[in-house]
């Protein structure tokens, strides 16, 4: 029997708390072999990240420590290292060169000090003992390793310029820098559409079988259990619930832990035929109370008509604008009352811009936003923001959308206080009702985001989005740090709010399983164009556009015998949207397919040859 790379052995990892240290990890214990990959799977809190952070002695700068358990990992040289005992000198050496970590949150991991290119180069510089000149080599292979364009350009940016995808890509090639033995990948695809998804976990697996590196997976999506895993950990409250061959757990699943997680997975199909949205199966028994269907009324709420927004890029001495980033090109599309509209497309294809765009976060160069009759381009900054009470944003990043100094109490209710809905004591109980729909524990309320796990401080900022009652909710990719468990009742408590008081969903994502559960409408870009639109029924059963089919057939199933397609890289060059000043953009052109199916057809003819708009 080979002899593990990894050994983790009746593992407890305590925090301190006003009451008293608490297990946050309770008895847990795995092995890794060489070239294997290991799956740790989980809800939100359950201990999986705190586990493999413990392998690098990372757990000590969040308050934890180890308090019982063995952590060994093979030297290589038929010598074993103590990982828990060893001193920061030798962790150093051990961090990047041995193990390689891929962070949930690439804002938090990136330093927004630095330019991209410096980041990259630091571990080459100190473990590879690389001059500057091959490092930058280096680091541009890297980027293209892992689908970024422009590699070259994007050395001089820093991470706030970067959308998230692209962010959390740049952490990957962090992560692969010095090809460790062990990489351990904390949610490396939860930014990440389902194309791109497919060819960063493609990535890790070919550089798995190159170099023979063993990589311990911690994600919420079984779906890429299914796909990437040898062996499956399932962690429930601390403690492993069931542990075995991925074939094993996932079709023949004995602890009730897991068949519940596995029966909450989204499918994609599972709403072949149906036309309107329905609730989602939950791990417990946690009722989603729809009493009526979740039916689109018939007045627009928000119209938005050839919006296009560029960003300039400088260079040069003078640093004169040398080109242009097409963020949003010409996009068109309206959002009835009581409606969710799924806007989806890969990474730096322009959604995140367009629902900064609606709310006037970003100033759009051209094109008309009309919100519940209202011109929001019109409007002065002070109507703009009293307008917002009805429009809230639940961003991508839940760490960097809230205050590290506030308590969660305070972050939940300054909506209320800034537009005076609520004084007083009503406050604190409106925060504690806030907490309850989204199922947090009232006790969080005097806590910091940072004594949360990422997918419990997204539901803080669900909550916070709430609290004003808006009529729209702009949810960028809202629900994609959750596990499935966790998704699935916030998902439903979406659309509860919905039904009772007919909210309407901006729904940005990547998971086509979710946006098909979940929507009435969707709207596919790509390089900041919307290349289809129309219902959710016709999207799925009848795609038009390559890039729409492309975006289907990369969505992760649980189907095991598809796993050797996921390992197969894209050939096709990463796009870019960035062109030269004075690029002018193909007319936009949609040709009408069926009643409400709009595909774009650039350069077809003049506008009477098609429809102009969707």
């Amino acid at each position: 029997m080979n002899k593990p790379l990894v050994s983790v052995e009746g593992l407890r990892i305590k925090f301190p708390s006003k009451r008293g240290a608490i297990a946050g990890v309770r008895d847990v214990s795995f092995t890794i072999e060489p070239g294997e990959i290991v799956c740790i799977v989980g809800e939100s809190g359950s201990g999986k990240s705190v586990s493999a952070y413990a392998l690098m002695q990372l757990t000590k700068f969040s308050g934890g420590w180890v308090a019982e358990g063995q952590l060994t990992l093979d030297g290589g040289s038929g010598d074993e290292i103590d990982l828990r005992a060893a001193d920061e000198a030798q962790m150093r050496t051990i961090r990047g060169n041995e193990i390689g970590m891929i962070f949930q949150e690439p804002m938090t991991a990136l330093n927004p000090s630095y330019t991209i290119g410096w980041q990259l180069a630091e571990s080459l510089l100190h473990h590879r003992d690389m001059s500057r000149e091959e490092a930058g080599v280096r680091s541009i292979e890297l980027l293209k390793q892992v689908r970024i364009p422009e590699p070259e350009r994007r050395l001089k940016q820093y991470p706030h310029e970067l959308s998230g995808g692209m962010r959390q890509r740049i952490v990957i090639a962090m992560a692969l820098a010095c090809e460790p033995r062990l990489l351990i990948a904390d949610e490396p695809t939860t930014a990440l559409d389902v194309t791109v998804q497919a060819e960063i976990l493609a990535l890790i697996r070919k550089l798995r079988d190159e170099t023979g590196a063993a990589v311990l997976l911690i994600t919420h999506d079984m779906a890429v259990v299914a796909q990437m895993a040898d062996r499956v950990v399932v962690m429930h409250d601390g403690l492993v619930a069931e542990e075995g061959p991925v074939e094993q757990v996932l079709t023949d699943p004995q602890d009730p832990y897991t068949q519940a997680l596995l029966a909450a997975v989204p499918k994609l199909g599972d709403m072949a035929g149906k036309i309107l949205p329905e609730p989602m199966e939950t791990v417990d028994t946690t009722e989603c109370n729809i009493d009526k269907p979740l039916q689109p009324g018939s007045r627009v709420l928000l119209d938005v008509k050839h919006l296009t927004k560029r960003f300039p890029i400088r260079g040069g001495w003078l640093s004169r604008t040398v080109a242009n980033a097409h963020a949003v090109e010409d996009v068109t599309f309206h959002l009835l009352e009581n409606e969710t509209l799924s806007l989806v497309g890969e990474s730096g294809s322009g959604k995140s811009v367009t629902g900064l765009c609606i709310l006037r976060l970003e100033r759009p160069d051209s094109g008309e936003i009309t919100f519940d009759g209202q011109d929001l381009l019109a409007l002065s900054d002070e109507e703009m923001r009293l307008a917002r009470r009805d429009m809230q944003m639940i961003f991508q990043d839940p760490y960097g959308s809230l205050n590290p100094h506030m308590s969660l109490l305070e972050q939940v209710i300054e909506p209320l206080k800034n537009f005076g809905l609520e004084a007083g004591s009503a406050l604190e109980d409106r925060a504690a009702e806030l907490f309850d729909r989204v199922r947090l524990p009232r006790a969080f309320l005097r806590r910091h985001p940072s004594e949360l796990s990422g997918g419990q401080r997204q539901r803080v900022a669900i909550a916070r989005a709430l609290a004003p009652s808006p009529k729209l909710i702009i949810s960028d990719e809202a629900v994609s740090a959750l596990d499935v468990s966790i998704q699935a009742e916030v998902l439903n408590l979406m659309m509860e709010l919905q039904a009772d008081m007919g909210i309407s969903y901006l729904f940005i994502g990547h998971d086509m399983a979710v946006v098909e559960r979940v929507s009435h409408r969707v709207a596919v870009m790509y390089l900041g164009r919307i290349v289809e639109t129309a219902t959710r029924e016709q999207v799925f059963a009848n795609p038009q556009h390559a890039y729409t089919k492309t975006l289907l057939a990369a969505v992760p199933t649980l189907d095991l015998a598809r796993r050797a397609e996921r390992w197969e890289l894209a050939t096709r060059p990463p796009p870019s949207p960035i062109h030269p000043v004075g690029h002018a953009p193909a007319p936009t052109h949609f040709e009408r397919v069926a009643e409400g199916h709009f595909v774009l057809r650039s350069g077809v003819g003049p506008a009477d040859e098609g429809e102009r708009e969707p």
